[in-house]
């Protein structure tokens, strides 16, 4: 066998090389295909073959727009040269709103983390929308169960797979950092809480994490049923309809329910983890604020204007006065009133997004810290860095903009970027933000400078062209939040 390829537990995969010195495997199936009866169900072991795979090519993205091929429960794996040595794992999950998104994005490449910090990269698809994240229990019958959870079930399935076989690319199983943006992060967040997730990886990064998605069961059911109505389905046929539907139509269906329910229960996504008592037994924040989650080491943060792209290009968010006057219906006055008058120019467009990006993604991302530090050490970041372009356009340093840094954004895509300034403060935070990534993979501490985040003085590094640690960024807004509770 040559160096390109690798034993798993279900068979060989042949790789190929990159640029002479990274070698990547692609598509490698971590469960069986979720088709046929194995739809809605948890994931099943895979299916070994005999030979040599060629692992040449991603696997499909999940069920969205633009594609439907239900055959999605595919990983990637790329390490410097041959799969030697033991080096610590880095293992990202995507964001998408769990309705969209895929591993194969040129973004997520990993080539510039493996180069820099030679660690093995793994990149996974898990199933989205409502074929991963709506909970159908309630049709199961004897002939035909429906399972809860699916996308977090093949997480953890990945995981699993991970700790099996990835000693044999070169990573140590016992040094595995999971990290997400958006959705993603919620993964991690999540994961951190899931306890079969216990044990499968050691250190965890969450990027502009929204905790708070995850539903109880009760609200959970009604979003199935809605579902269900959207796509015409009478509940008495809605096993059978559930077990041979084209998935396009669960997209198609999928894509109405969430779009109606961003304007009728606003601050809520129906795709997102369910809090069903067995596979995830407690709320995400409960387990934060009791300290009860995984005691991994966490870095953890948020960008300075997250919410303001998504008025623009994914209407999803509270980030408008009618939404938000709905997204307060539930809460006492006073706290509307007191987050409100945070917000200066309110309710301007900006203040507007700034307050819907910061109770999705900022408000809960310090709870969970401020949590989880009691049983590991947390580190809080906030990422301001915007190249002029983006400010211009009013944007600042919105939702996902870190990942340019994370992942090294080079060619046409960083030129645009810094197309009206900004290509040596985005080459700062890329090494600011890399330095601090790959040393937490390695040893579980950022690089030096950067404290860890306590309850009392909430250290949070400010990340920009020349970063700094502020303690309790804007801490007259945190305190307006108090007494918010997000609907579960």
């Amino acid at each position: 066998m040559n160096a390109l390829e690798v034993h798993t537990d279900a068979g060989a995969v042949g790789g190929r090389r990159i640029d002479d010195d990274l070698t990547a495997w692609r598509g490698i199936p971590y469960a069986a295909p979720p088709v046929g009866p194995l739809r809605l169900r948890a994931p099943q072991p895979v299916e070994p073959w005999s030979g040599v795979r060629r692992a040449f090519h991603f696997g499909s993205p999940a069920p969205q727009g633009g594609g439907t091929d239900e055959d999605c429960l595919t990983l990637n794996v790329l390490a410097p040269g041959s799969a030697s040595g033991s080096r610590p794992v880095m293992v990202f999950i995507h964001g998408g709103a769990y309705s969209g998104g895929s591993s194969s994005s040129s973004l997520y490449s990993g080539e510039s983390l493996v180069r820099r910090g030679d660690i093995v990269y793994v990149s996974i698809n898990y199933r989205l929308g409502s074929l991963g994240y709506l909970d159908f229990t309630q049709f199961s019958t004897p002939e035909r169960p429906f399972d809860s959870n699916l996308g977090l079930r093949d997480q953890v399935a990945a995981l699993e797979w991970v700790q099996r076989n990835i000693a044999e690319f070169g990573g140590d199983p016992d040094n595995v950092t999971v990290f997400g943006e958006s959705a993603g992060a919620n993964a991690v967040t999540t994961l951190m809480t899931t306890p079969a997730a216990k044990g499968l990886f050691a250190r965890a990064i969450a990027e502009s994490p929204p905790v708070a998605s995850a539903y109880h069961p009760e609200r959970a059911a009604r979003w199935s049923r809605e579902f269900l109505e959207i796509a015409g389905v009478p509940l008495a046929d809605a096993a059978t309809w559930l077990e041979t539907a084209d998935p396009a139509d669960f997209v198609e269906a999928g894509t109405t329910l969430a779009h109606r329910g961003a304007d009728e229960e606003p601050g809520t996504r129906a795709f997102a983890p369910v809090v069903d008592g067995f596979f995830l037994p407690t709320h995400p924040l409960d387990c934060f604020a009791s300290g009860s989650g995984h005691p991994v080491p966490l870095i953890i943060g948020t960008n300075r204007h997250e919410g303001r792209v998504f008025p623009r290009f994914l209407n999803i968010l509270p980030t408008d006065p009618t939404r938000i006057d709905k997204m307060f219906s539930h809460v006492d006055a006073s706290v509307k009133e007191r987050a409100i008058a945070a917000y200066p120019g309110y309710p301007g467009r900006r203040a507007a997004a700034d307050l819907g990006g910061d109770v999705t993604f900022w408000e809960p991302s310090v709870l969970c810290a401020q949590g989880h530090t009691t049983i590991a050490p947390t580190y809080s970041y906030r990422y301001d860095f915007a190249p002029r372009l983006l400010r211009v356009l009013g944007l600042g340093a919105t939702h996902a903009t870190e990942m340019y840094a994370v992942f090294g954004l080079t060619g046409p895509w960083a030129r645009l970027l810094t197309a009206l300034g900004g290509r040596r403060g985005l080459r700062a935070v890329t090494d600011t933000v890399q330095s601090h990534w790959l040393h937490f993979a390695r040893h579980g501490t950022p690089a030096p400078g950067w404290p860890r985040y306590s309850p009392e003085r909430r250290e949070t590094l400010i990340i920009d062209d020349t970063s700094r640690v502020e303690n309790d960024p804007l801490g007259e807004r945190r305190r307006a939040w108090l007494g918010y509770e997000h609907r579960r």
